[in-house]
């Protein structure tokens, strides 16, 4: 067979290439959706914060052409068009833009709007993550879409590191029993299903609602009462510590009201499931670790 000359070649690299670079991409989405992009999405609207984040994280934030309202990190994702919010999206505006994905939240959408985007003819993506191990996964996902891959797996490892040093750093510690709190009319928390249930499990604490199979669900202060937590972490919705958290002094027969462990930790880094949930952990590993020695003296 005669040697092929350099020229020819270089040809045949170039379709190689070029092909690789249009290749159509086929991956299932978080419901078990699969979605197909014929080549990697270059117009994306996100309808959540967290995916919003994901997306930064995977190194395709310039490719948001639209987001939904409280999509304001990192600081760049603050000039990024907005589309409204979670349950209220404008589908006209979604429209004038022409994205090639939408990355939807199932749970804070709702699946009327996920199957109106589709109906729409748009090509919908679901996330909905439950699990720690969500978060690295969900970044490598966002990198494929996007044609970002390597950008994304770097980051994904990084992650997965920095969880498995806070897991063999407090696995062995005391366990402390955790009372976090979502909200307070309703009184809401979350259950085992939760990534919130996870981080508390990996700080070495006690979810005092781990057993309850549910992402999130509704108690009673007697309930609260009855488990008797050591500490009460709260939420909120915004920067200030809500009022809600000093509610509790009014039962003084809890351990956590009697020995003043009483908690806020910023929303944004615990009940986003993005890169920033690591920063959250931190800061509730902190807490706990501070509730361990003041239980030693």
């Amino acid at each position: 067979m005669p040697a092929l000359s350099p020229a020819l070649l270089l040809a045949l690299l170039g379709l190689l290439l070029g092909s690789t670079a249009h290749a159509t991409i086929t991956l299932g989405d978080d419901l078990g959706n699969v979605i197909t992009l014929e080549r990697p999405a270059q117009r994306i609207i996100s309808l959540a914060p967290h995916a919003t984040e994901l997306l930064f994280a995977a190194g395709a934030g310039a490719q948001i052409v639209g987001a939904s309202s409280f999509s304001d990190y990192p600081p760049e994702a603050k000039q990024i068009p907005g589309i409204g919010g979670y349950n209220n999206v404008d589908m006209e505006r979604i429209l004038a833009l022409q994205p090639d994905l939408v990355i939807a939240w199932h749970s804070g959408n709702g699946p009327r709007t996920l199957a109106r985007l589709r109906e729409l003819g748009l090509t919908v993506y679901a996330s909905e993550l439950r699990q720690l191990e969500d978060i690295p996964n969900a970044i490598e996902r966002m990198g494929i879409l996007t044609g970002k891959e390597q950008i994304a797996r770097v980051e994904a490892e990084r992650l997965r590191a920095r969880l498995t040093t806070l897991g063999q750093r407090y696995r062995d510690q005391a366990p402390v029993s955790v009372f976090y709190q979502i909200w307070h009319q309703p009184l809401m928390t979350v259950g085992g299903e939760h990534f919130i249930n996870e981080v508390i499990r990996l700080c070495g604490g006690r979810n005092i609602m781990a057993a309850q199979a549910v992402p999130t669900l509704s108690i009673s202060e007697e309930a609260i009462l009855l488990h008797n937590p050591q500490v009460i972490i709260a939420s909120g919705m915004g920067e200030p510590r809500p009022e809600w958290v000093e509610n509790w002094r009014r039962w003084p027969q809890l351990e956590a009201v009697a020995r003043g462990q009483l908690f806020f930790i910023h929303p944004d880094l615990l009940q986003r499931p993005s890169p920033r949930l690591l920063e959250g952990a931190d800061q509730l590993c902190e807490v706990l670790e501070q509730v361990r020695e003041a239980t030693m003296q």
